[in-house]
């Protein structure tokens, strides 16, 4: 029996990561989640669900996981200008509880990274509080790894989509966003320039890339990001839809090279893509 803890177990990715971890019936699997963005309409079965927020998980969890899976950070770049002490908050002083408890555990820690890290030839780390914490916060789990001889791995994801991602609000998705315009009969806004590049990833490929490397996989630098890119503007024609331009905004980046070889040499491969997804969305009236 192998006991498993998913922080964010409620969110878009970790509710698939829960579900899955689920199917096996040797591991017992765990979920800590404040639901600022995640919802009890996410949970799943054979998880037991635990709310509260991560700088208090020594108060929560009162057993020693094997693995602890830690994706319920804060995680959006644009508004993370204006989420500044939120972000503060769940990046920096709840990564650094959970590696605490992860040391006193001697629990193995998945440490989702951000692949903003990479972005524009690594000026990507700098260009917004969201992207800073996420990349900084890097370099802390590496560190307690070495101080302190905590197992761990860094896993990126690159733009994930598919079910359960948050449509409305100032927490969607562009996939999302896309989808819920195309179904109200709206334009597509697409932030200036529109030829930003992004490596959309379906949520169930990185789910099994994040399984492997939980099991296998050790230190830094395993991507887990689909190998073709889109511009933004191209996934806007790709949805059908009339477009409509909006200004640049701060920290959004061009470009971010996918960081994969890592996660390949354990055998990972994505499977699905993004224009059968799309195509999908399409025949059930834009409903995922």
């Amino acid at each position: 029996m192998k006991t498993i803890l998913v922080t964010g177990g409620a969110g878009f990715i970790g509710s698939h990561l829960c579900e899955e971890l689920a199917k096996n019936p040797e591991n017992k699997v765990y979920s800590l989640d404040n639901y600022s963005t995640g919802s009890e309409a996410n949970h799943v079965a054979n998880v037991e669900y635990i709310n509260g927020d991560t700088q208090d998980i020594q108060d929560h969890i009162k057993f020693s996981p094997d693995i602890v899976y830690h994706l319920g950070e804060y995680s959006r770049v644009e508004q993370s200008f204006d989420d500044i002490e939120k972000v503060w908050c769940f990046n920096k002083i709840g990564t650094f509880s959970v590696l605490q408890f992860c040391r006193e555990h001697a629990s193995k820690i998945v440490y989702a990274g951000s692949s903003t890290k990479f972005g524009d030839g690594g000026l990507g780390r700098r260009q917004s509080p969201y992207g800073w914490t996420k990349a900084s916060n890097t370099e802390l789990v590496e560190n307690f790894g070495d101080w302190f001889n905590v197992p761990y791995s860094i896993v990126y994801f690159y733009n994930a989509y598919g079910p359960r991602e948050i449509r409305n609000g100032k927490y969607a998705t562009l996939i999302a966003i896309f989808a819920e315009k195309m179904k109200k009969g709206d334009k597509l806004t697409v932030v200036s320039p529109g030829e930003q590049k992004r490596n959309f990833t379906h949520v169930k490929d990185i789910v099994s890339g994040l399984i492997l490397v939980g099991e296998n996989g050790f230190g830094d630098e395993f991507g887990i990001g689909h190998p073709a890119s889109f511009s933004v503007l191209d996934v806007a024609k790709i949805f059908g839809g009339e477009i409509n331009m909006i200004p640049e905004r701060r920290g959004n980046r061009m470009a971010a090279d996918v960081v994969s070889d890592k996660t390949r040499a354990l055998g990972w491969e994505p499977i699905h893509n993004l224009e059968t997804y799309i195509d999908s969305l399409r025949s059930t009236g834009w409903e995922s």
